[in-house]
């Protein structure tokens, strides 16, 4: 096979054998049954001495696949090890460039392979021979196979990783650390200390060099490992790999200094460590649980008093002082190793000093430290508690501590940071419960029960609301002594609390309903989300704290509000912000209350609280304020508060009005509202269209011509406003809007009334917009447009045949049902779905029905009534098979044919997959029908006309033909007997090269195939 095609062939089986490989990355262990056989097939091509070196290369790239899907560690045991593979896998190593950047798989593969081979139980001097041999002397195998790890320890790419694991399992062997272990260690400090964090070659050099430590003080023995432990230790200090920016390095260094603790202390597990039941699964279940923990307790009390003492070298304070510092470095990884350091450490020294260790860490949860102390430290607690060694009489200790981080929160610049606190805190909670009794728990689970509730239900992460569940589901499983467990993970497991708006609204009343909760989470709202950075969770708390007064009445009304009222007044704006909208609705909920129980208002509220709601009002300096202070009369409005009339209530809105408008007559509003649609920044553009679809209907009166010609120039694109898709979605929702509010009035005003004479101007704007697609950085933000203008269409449509059916003409409601029917096919779910509801509403509407839809009666068979709210135009399987059936009735065809075009040439799989089956079905059903399939034809040359250049539509069009031809869609016209429909397709033919301006075809014999549309 030539260079160039093998190259091409290997990229596609490469590519090919990856994507099948990926699906196993979620759980690689459904891999492990195939894994022999297939490394079998690819060894054998390594080892044919007859394979070309591109093939080789090829084997071990799918190798390497393999590996990263499952893991080396997994892998690596199934590599053959047999003494005749040493040499060849060696010499083939020896013979690769280490700088070849297309090759490095099978360096890697190679050495991970060495590394297993090197564990073959016979000294390697035996492989060396005579040393001398023909005039010159050969290099010892041991030697050669040190050589190929220092030259890989030092790369740049992968091979650098496995040249560590080859280390590790090589310098342990007998033959080999006694000879060249010290050599090793002196060459990799030397290396270490040459190299500098500063300089990329340094940085691989080091990132090297501490892998083969790291792997080495791992796998070795320990009295192999302690006489270089110490010099080690000293090289690391003097390197101040905390200093670096390099994250890796920082890892690496805090993976290596943790390796070192735990050569300097004996590897013994700590007999003071807490256990929680028996060794036994019988003793389990034969004794009741808490006789059992007794018995335990006071056996390892016994043993800890006959532990052996021996002395702890002074080199371990330099290690856990390192760790601890490390739980605070700024990245996440970092702080991991240092916690799982912590751990392993701490579990082999005395009781007296793990609990110093214990204290020490402790001091990362002050509120002087950052997020990464608390993350780190929290990572350590989990760490500690799941292998016992925090004992029972540090949890009281412990658990504020975790209580704190639960709702660790703190605001930087525009943003907050604390997420991964609370995630640990609740990782921490999720190893508490699989590593103590519940007996020793039981003194804080009110306390651990309502904090987990409360990070599950109103964190403003999802990842954080998802681990405070899982670590309530864990406690509920193995503590047992949650209150009500069972019942609140029905409602609030793993994926109900996924959506923020239910957690809040929803879940959070069905928790409150048990009285162990109710308080704390109100308490929580109040004190730490009515005044919380985030505007959103601000109102969603205030909405919540609604929702919740039902459940504590009296405890809002008495406790709640007089605490929210001066809070109202205060100086801190978003703590401000929060709790007016938070008096607004707690009032609104307790005079609910009090009207459905047939109490005063005076039941709820003393006079100190109603004066109070009156003077919220003073001092709104700000926007936000305002908006919140208009809800809270909107809320006193609905509650019937007794202040009809007031002129505090009256004055507020008075003096807004005048200080920021500088109005004095509300019929200049009109102008300044529509004046401001013209404004270059979008927002605003936004602002005042909704602003203008609200007015009542007193201030269109007069102006209703004015406010639709200023929408109107908003919906239209310009250079200068192509991006302002959402200012055009909102001036069509206005448009609908303002119709609704002017009203139908067939022969009045156009300047008052929807009427005969602007009836035209605005369906022809709103069709206009139906065929937006603009698309920026953010993808077809057209389609908000879209969605827009055929709500709009459909709102407007459905009120004048209400009203007056008459102004609605054939052609109108022609162009409304074809527009809609071409979205109905387009590719994208979400539009399609709308359309195809707008579809389907406006044709079987019927109080009256819509006059003058093409097509009624065979539309209504295709879309049958009853089918209306089952039809799932979400689901391509579903829709595409419905709506090509429209291909059929010729005011639909043009339309339907330019929406599949775009769908049947896309890129979805599954929307190209139904839209063009849906299709070729539909041409099956006319191949004998030459007058459908002229037609057909006509009308795809005149798709293609109209968008030759439009990208949009031209290139998937062509795509759906190139589909079209190969599916046999038009091989009617190559039927000898069929020889009358040639000139036809010639013409068509003809038209479409005309079209995309290339030259056309000549004539070929007819035992050739004739020509197909495409010749």
């Amino acid at each position: 096979m030539p260079a160039r095609a093998f190259i091409l062939t290997s990229l596609l089986l490469i590519s090919s054998f990856s994507g099948i490989m990926d699906k196993y990355q979620e759980q690689p262990h459904l891999l492990d049954r195939h894994l022999e056989w297939m490394m079998t097939l690819l060894l054998d091509i390594v080892r044919d001495n007859g394979s070309p070196p591109p093939l080789v290369h090829l084997a071990f790239k799918f190798l390497y696949i393999i590996t990263k899907v499952r893991g080396y560690k997994v892998f690596l045991p199934l590599f053959p090890h047999e003494v005749r593979d040493l040499q060849p896998v060696l010499d083939m190593l020896v013979d690769q460039n280490p700088k070849d950047p297309e090759t490095w798989e099978t360096r890697y593969m190679l050495l991970l392979w060495l590394s297993m081979i090197c564990l073959i139980p016979f000294d390697l001097a035996r492989f060396d021979g005579s040393i001398s041999e023909e005039g010159h002397t050969r290099v010892p195998t041991m030697d050669r196979i040190l050589t190929v790890a220092k030259c890989y320890l030092v790369v740049s790419d992968k091979a650098r990783d496995a040249a560590a694991v080859l280390v590790s399992k090589f310098i342990v062997r007998p033959d080999v650390k006694q000879k060249r272990m010290a050599d090793f260690l002196d060459w990799t400090l030397s290396m270490i200390s040459k190299s500098s964090f500063q300089s990329m070659e340094g940085t691989v050099v080091m990132n090297g060099m501490l892998q083969a430590l790291a792997q080495l003080f791992k796998h070795a023995k320990r009295e192999d490992c302690l006489p270089y432990a110490a010099t080690v230790l000293e090289c690391l200090d003097n390197c101040k790999l905390s200093e670096s920016n390099q994250m890796v390095l920082r890892k690496l260094g805090m993976k290596l200094v943790q390796r070192l603790g735990l050569t300097f202390v004996k590897p013994k597990v700590a007999k003071w460590r807490y256990q929680r039941g028996c060794r036994s699964l019988a003793a389990n279940l034969q004794a009741q649980g808490s006789v059992v923990q007794s018995q335990m307790t006071t056996v390892a009390a016994n043993e800890a008093d006959d532990e052996e003492e021996y002395d702890i070298p002074g080199e371990i304070e330099n290690v856990v002082e390192q760790l601890l510092v490390g739980l605070k470095d700024k990245d996440t990884i970092v702080r991991w190793s240092a916690a799982k350091g912590i751990g392993r450490i701490t579990g082999r020294l005395p009781k007296e000093l793990a609990d110093d260790v214990i204290g020490s860490l402790l001091d990362c949860f002050s509120f002087q430290e950052t997020d990464n102390a608390w993350h780190g430290g929290c990572l350590a607690l989990a760490e500690l508690g799941r292998r016992g060694l925090l004992l029972p009489s540090r949890i009281s200790d412990v658990v504020p501590v975790i209580l704190r981080a639960l709702t660790y929160d703190e605001k930087r610049g525009a943003c907050s940071v604390g997420s991964n606190v609370r995630d640990a805190a609740c990782y921490v909670c999720w190893a508490f419960a699989r590593a103590y009794d519940p007996a020793e728990l039981i003194p804080f689970i009110n306390q651990i029960s309502s904090a987990l509730i409360i990070a599950a239900v109103f964190d403003r992460d999802v990842n954080c609301r998802r681990a405070a569940s899982a670590a309530f589901q864990e406690n509920v499983g193995r503590q047992g002594t949650f209150p009500h467990g069972i019942d609140i993970l029905t409602a609030a497991d793993y994926f109900a609390v996924g959506n923020r708006v239910n957690c809040y609204l929803t879940i959070s009343v069905y928790i409150a309903g048990f009285p162990q909760y109710t308080q704390p989470m109100i308490d929580h709202l109040v004190n730490m989300k009515i005044n919380h950075w985030d505007s959103v969770i601000r109102e969603l708390s205030t909405k919540a704290l609604h929702n919740l007064t039902p459940r504590a009445s009296e405890y809002m009304a008495n406790v709640v509000l007089p605490r929210l009222l001066p809070l109202s007044v205060g100086t801190d704006l978003h703590t401000r912000h929060g709790a007016i909208l938070a008096c607004a609705e707690i009032t609104h909920a307790l005079c609910k209350l009090a009207e459905e129980n047939n109490r005063s208002i005076t039941h709820y509220f003393d006079e100190k609280s109603l004066e109070g709601l009156k003077q919220i009002h003073e001092e709104l300096s700000n926007l936000l304020f305002f908006f919140a202070v208009c809800t809270l009369i909107e809320k006193l409005s609905l509650s019937k508060m007794p202040f009809r009339g007031d002129p505090v209530i009256a004055e507020v809105l008075m003096n807004y009005y005048l200080k920021e408008a500088g109005l004095v007559r509300l019929d200049e509003l009109v102008t300044m509202y529509v004046s401001e649609l013209q404004n270059p920044e979008e927002m605003v553009r936004c602002g005042f269209s909704r602003a203008l679809g609200a007015l009542p209907r007193f201030l269109l009166k007069g102006r209703l011509q004015q406010i639709l010609e200023g929408l109107k120039q908003v919906t239209l694109i310009a250079p200068e406003n192509v991006s302002f898709a959402e200012a055009r979605r909102d001036a069509l929702i206005a448009i609908a809007k303002v119709c609704q509010t002017a009203g139908v009035k067939g022969e009045g005003s156009q300047e008052e009334y929807v009427c005969k004479d602007n009836v035209a101007q605005i369906y022809a704007t709103l069709l206009n917009a139906v065929t937006d697609y603009t698309t920026d950085s953010r993808g077809d933000v057209g389609g908000w447009v879209r969605e827009a203008a055929m709500r709009s269409l459909m709102e407007v449509t459905l009120l004048l045949v209400q009203n007056e059916a008459e102004l609605i003409d054939v052609n109108i409601c022609k162009q409304i049902m074809c527009c809609v029917a071409q979205q109905s096919a387009e590719k994208i779910d979400k539009f399609r779905a709308h359309a195809g509801s707008v579809f389907l509403t406006l044709l079987h509407f019927d109080h009256p029905p819509i006059p003058h839809i093409p097509h009624r009666e065979e539309l209504e068979r295709v879309f049958p009534r009853s089918e209306k709210e089952t039809l799932n135009w979400n689901a391509a399987s579903e829709a595409f098979p419905r709506i090509t059936q429209l291909l059929a009735l010729p005011a639909y065809q043009y339309s339907v044919l330019l929406g599949l075009s775009v769908s049947v040439g896309g890129l979805t799989e599954t929307t190209l997959r139904y839209s063009a089956q849906s299709l070729f079905d539909y041409m099956k059903k006319i191949q004998n029908d030459s007058s459908a399939l002229e037609g057909f034809c006509e009308t795809l040359l005149r798709v293609f006309e109209d968008n030759l250049r439009n990208d949009r539509v031209s290139v998937p069009l062509l795509t759906m033909l190139d589909q079209m031809l190969a599916n046999g869609c038009f091989d009617i016209f190559t039927v000898q007997e069929k020889e009358a429909e040639l000139p036809v397709v010639r013409e068509k033919r003809n038209c479409l090269c005309d079209l995309m301006n290339v030259p056309k075809p000549q004539l070929v014999s007819k035992k050739h195939h004739p020509c197909t549309l495409l010749s």
